[in-house]
């Protein structure tokens, strides 16, 4: 539960890191064919893929558009190259390669939280960095990453209850 009396940046923080360990505790327990199960016709959406994509959006904000590192996308949709650079776009991560396994997908999430708390450390909540033919602050982008992991963590609930009928886990 993050902090009810806290500081705006702890406040935000707290937050994004609560919605974090949200999403993988919904997955917590579950064999690995449950976590590649899409179970909420017709999404095609899964537990894992939930996971994969958390890592993807991680590395976009954090490390592409945040501090402008040149990385690959880490699953560019089947119709896309994955090219680098710090631009906008859907970074994939919802479909799932045949040898996708939570513990590696776990793995590469966990790096890339690494990786953005350490570009967020130091920097103020008004610095700005490049985006979209303009700037983007580090507040709006904490803002925007909580409503990403609330929401998302609203499907993996679904899923969750769907598979084996636990709720709130």
């Amino acid at each position: 539960m993050p902090p009810l009396v806290a500081d705006e940046r702890t406040t935000l923080e707290s937050w994004l890191d609560f919605y974090r360990a949200t999403l993988v505790q919904r997955c917590a327990e579950l064999p690995e064919e449950r976590l590649r199960e899409a179970v909420v016709a017709p999404s095609s959406v899964t537990l894992l893929g939930l996971v994969q994509h958390a890592a993807a959006v991680e590395r976009n904000w954090f490390r592409r558009v945040l501090v402008q590192e040149d990385v690959p996308r880490l699953y560019a949709p089947a119709d896309e190259s994955g090219g680098g650079g710090g631009g906008a776009g859907h970074d994939g991560g919802f479909e799932l390669a045949e040898d996708a396994t939570y513990e590696s997908a776990v793995a590469v999430w966990e790096e890339e939280v690494r990786r953005g708390r350490e570009n967020c450390a130091g920097r103020g909540l008004d610095d700005t960095s490049p985006f979209m033919g303009g700037e983007v602050t580090l507040r709006w982008i904490y803002t925007h990453m909580i409503g990403e992991y609330a929401r998302h963590c609203g499907h993996a609930d679904l899923i969750r209850e769907r598979i084996d009928g636990r709720t709130g886990v």
